[in-house]
């Protein structure tokens, strides 16, 4: 580390003697950070139930339309490991700063948007600059708190990466179907004022150090850069594209290898890599990002199967579905007081291992669905997900800063977080293309099973046709219509067993992290920061 960026790194990371409490401009900065993360976390997913509006009025067909989400996604997991270097580079608050400012301007490009290329523009750029805020708040809460209160620190930090995707897609469907599509950015014009106004407060000011601009790793920024956002494009669109059928699955997934093989390359040529691969050799700090990735695939899994269950089997709108999403979130609310106070006694394998266990529970509670589940079978489901979810990731979130020093803790938290929304995007690519793949499979099966020699099929179909034929009088016409119900029943049913199933597969990936947790670990209360690591 060059004199500059250990001397900036020593004004961001106040040493704290043993018994210190931090004071109240370290509080104002960690208030900053959980701001700026549950924002960029919000935004992730906001525009989900919105789709249908967005689209409609800026003229993009549907398949067109995820590339609004895309493409948040695909920069903000390009930013995310960048960030550590970017504040050693222009300084942690002119970094903050300016990110808060421009996420507000790409936030009013895309609610102005009358064109999907415009749209796409500014969510890439909500992306990049949205990106920046979760590392740092990890990096804020690590450098300014005393080991005394860094468990409630990464309470609220953690509360952050639960809340922003669940309430998302609440506050974006209520803002489209009650105000305008258009509030789902413009919603954060007087969030990031109030951003800006905490990281002024809250942060000393700091100069560039264009040294460490100079010197970079520009192989390993470049291999990321189209590495890491060709891969996220093949994850979140290789479903529709039907994989390798798809000359551009196929263009992105070879970009994205060669991407890959300029960060393997820059980890031997430079002498700080911009992705700190080197941290993985801890076989701790290695376990809590493996962790963090399934986890990550299970957060964001659900957050895209209850949803989807419950529009097209119980026919719930975007609103009534958010509501029953919500309950997840009780838990973390209820729990918050109490939190730090565990996090600070009880061992954090335990606790992880608590987690991984009630959240394995509450999937396989709903392997149990059938075509008549509603929002309020997924009651007890939903608050033992939250239970598990608050659990594992708050200490997990503690121990992946304990596993590393002070000085590390910038680069730790980009590999985290990256491997947390990498997680998300591979969790979601396998779940959609296991939904499509066996959906059909037990489509095949029950059209199968019900043939033309099946009584209990012929039954059936007997007894729709004759009550059609009562509302109708016309036999013909009555018996097209019993086929076509029998054959939507069958998609119906189908369609639960292949929920049931990835739901169970959610469950037992879960319990398979368990050996995992017993690697993590465990944050010495009262501990000189700059020891964890050691």
């Amino acid at each position: 580390m060059s004199d500059a960026t250990a001397a900036s790194a020593a004004r961001a990371a106040p040493a704290h003697p043993h018994g210190e409490r931090a004071s109240a401009s370290d509080w104002i900065a960690v208030a900053a950070g959980a701001l700026g993360a549950l924002i960029a976390t919000l935004d992730i997913s906001i525009t989900n139930s919105a789709l249908p509006q967005i689209t409609g009025e800026i003229g993009a067909t549907g398949t067109e339309g995820t590339w609004i989400s895309t493409g948040y996604l695909m920069s903000e997991i390009v930013m995310i490991p960048l960030a550590a270097w970017l504040t050693r580079v222009f300084g942690l608050r002119n970094f903050l700063l300016a990110n808060s400012t421009l996420f507000i301007g790409f936030s009013m490009m895309c609610g102005w948007s009358s064109s999907l290329g415009v749209m796409i523009a500014g969510r890439i750029g909500q992306g990049f600059t949205g990106g920046a805020m979760i590392p740092t708040a990890q990096t804020i809460i690590r450098t300014r708190l005393p080991p005394s209160q860094l468990p409630v620190g990464m309470t609220v930090f953690g509360l952050t990466a639960l809340l922003g995707p669940l309430f998302g897609p609440v506050v974006g469907g209520w803002l489209a179907e009650n105000i305008s599509w258009s509030w789902c950015f413009f919603v954060n014009l007087p969030v990031c004022i109030a951003l800006i106004t905490l990281l002024l407060a809250g942060l000393e000011p700091d100069r560039p150090h264009w040294e460490a601009f100079l010197k970079a790793d520009w192989l390993g920024i470049i291999g990321l850069a189209i590495g890491l956002s060709s891969l996220t494009v093949v994850l979140e669109e290789g479903q529709r594209e039907r994989w390798f059928e798809s000359q551009m699955i196929i263009t992105l997934t070879c970009v994205s290898l060669f991407g890959m093989a300029l960060i393997a390359i820059s980890q031997l040529t430079a002498k700080k890599p911009i992705l700190r691969l080197s941290l993985m050799r801890n076989g701790s700090f290695a376990s809590v990002n493996i962790i963090v990735f399934i986890v990550g695939a299970g957060l964001y899994g659900i957050s895209y199967l209850l949803p989807q269950f419950l529009s097209q089997v119980a026919g719930y709108n975007a609103q009534q579905s958010g509501m029953v999403m919500l309950l997840s979130g009780l838990p973390a609310i209820m729990t918050m007081p109490i939190l730090p106070r565990l996090l600070g006694k009880v061992d954090s394998r335990a606790l992880v291992i608590v987690g991984l266990i009630v959240f394995a529970w509450s999937c396989m509670l709903d392997t149990t669905l059938t075509a008549q589940s509603v929002g309020d079978d997924f009651t007890w489901s939903q608050l033992l997900r939250g239970v598990g979810q608050i659990l594992a990731m708050m200490p997990l979130n503690q121990a992946a800063m304990a596993a590393v020093s002070r000085e590390e803790s910038g680069d730790a938290a980009g590999l985290y977080n990256m491997a947390r929304n990498l997680g998300g995007s591979v969790g979601l690519a396998i779940i959609g293309t296991l939904i499509d793949r066996r959906e059909t499979f037990h489509t095949a099966v029950l059209r199968e099973s019900i043939t033309s020699n099946s009584l209990k099929g012929q039954q059936r179909i007997a007894e729709s046709a004759a009550s059609f034929f009562a509302q109708t009088g016309d036999m013909a016409y009555a018996k097209i219509q019993a086929l076509g119900q029998l054959a939507e029943q069958i998609q119906v049913q189908s369609t639960v067993i292949t929920y049931s199933e990835t739901f169970w597969l959610l469950g037992v990936a879960l319990l398979a992290c368990i050996p995992l947790a017993f690697l993590l670990k465990k944050p010495q209360p009262g501990a000189p920061a700059s020891a964890a690591g050691h």
